[in-house]
């Protein structure tokens, strides 16, 4: 917990130890650390650098803690102090960056990135240096980057970052692809379904793409595209894709109270997979259910619906806002 004030995990163990013992000699802190006696006075040692522990003047061999108010306050301020100025060196940085690229040159405004660690890198960086949104087309072939499973993801959404994704239908049947996509639904991420998306793509902001590349080689390469007319087309593509798809739902979040008599949260778990295209077995075998389950549930929903076949049952769906396609 305190790893962000400089302490690592050892050194912050030995502060809590002291902390709760008031003061300890070296061999009874080695031993309620399980550490060697050399390994404990020299954690000892460094906290004593950091200003968190002392010798006792009354008592030779013995360290006291330094009191946690004062002690970490005072790192805590520092660090802060620290973040600020490489704050501020980061905005005169990103300053000069805009200022040099002002009128691009044409070469720069499209990076060859080879490498999956490099790609990994760049896909990372795109999504921690959002502000605003993030637009993604994920394939069900991943390669370096998922589209989908990272922490950047999380860290981006926790920031308030905007997330509209489309996949393929072929990333249900992935052995995690529901589990994925379920959590990203649960960052309130949105998400829709198409047969098939024309190629790989993240972009962030509309400022900055990621277009990772097909080729015959074993090493991984993308290209990063930045502001230009080539940048807007791909926006274009991806909302023409966006526009195009079926959104998925899993779970009753968002959707239009029915009463006691309505779907409930497993029959729109059901609708949305099976208008995402999936059949009756693969929904079943997706929410672990029977197959006779699935089709009472869908039979009980045409009832509700009053209606007759499944096509009428997803017009009606809409109609009734069990589903949207809004956002």
């Amino acid at each position: 917990m305190l790893v962000a004030i400089g302490l690592d995990e050892t050194d912050e163990s030995a502060y809590r130890a002291l902390v709760a013992l008031g003061a300890a000699d070296v061999p009874d802190l080695s031993r309620r650390l399980t550490l060697a006696e050399r390994d404990t006075e020299r954690a000892l040692r460094r906290l004593e650098r950091q200003g968190l522990a002392a010798q006792s003047s009354g008592r030779p061999g013995r360290w006291v803690a330094a009191p946690p108010g004062v002690a970490l306050g005072a790192l805590l301020t520092q660090r802060r102090h620290e973040l600020e100025k490489a704050e501020l060196t980061a905005a005169l940085l990103a300053q000069e960056y805009r200022a040099s690229a002002t009128e691009p040159a044409v070469h720069d405004l499209v990076e060859v990135v080879t490498g999956a660690a490099a790609v990994s890198q760049r896909f990372l960086q795109l999504q921690l240096g959002a502000s605003e949104e993030v637009c993604a087309l994920v394939t069900g072939r991943p390669t370096v980057v998922s589209g989908m499973e990272n922490d950047a993801e999380e860290q981006a959404a926790g920031r308030g970052v905007r997330y509209r994704v489309v996949v393929e239908r072929s990333v249900l049947d992935l052995p995690h692809g529901l589990t994925e996509l379920t959590a990203a639904l649960s960052r309130d991420e949105q998400v829709r379904v198409v047969d098939e998306v024309p190629t790989k793509l993240v972009i962030a902001d509309r400022a900055l793409a990621l277009v990772p590349l097909t080729s015959r080689s074993a090493e991984p390469a993308a290209l990063v595209v930045h502001a230009s007319g080539l940048l807007e087309l791909l926006s274009g593509l991806f909302e023409s894709v966006w526009h195009g798809a079926l959104p998925l739902r899993l779970g009753p979040r968002g959707v239009t109270e029915e009463g006691p008599d309505g779907p409930d949260g497993t029959d729109l778990e059901i609708l949305s997979l099976l208008l995402a295209g999936l059949t009756d077995a693969s929904v079943a075998k997706q929410l672990d259910l029977g197959l006779r389950t699935v089709q009472r549930r869908v039979k009980r929903l045409m009832e509700l619906a009053r209606v007759t076949t499944r096509l009428q049952l997803g017009w009606h769906a809409y109609e009734r806002g069990w589903v949207s396609r809004e956002g």
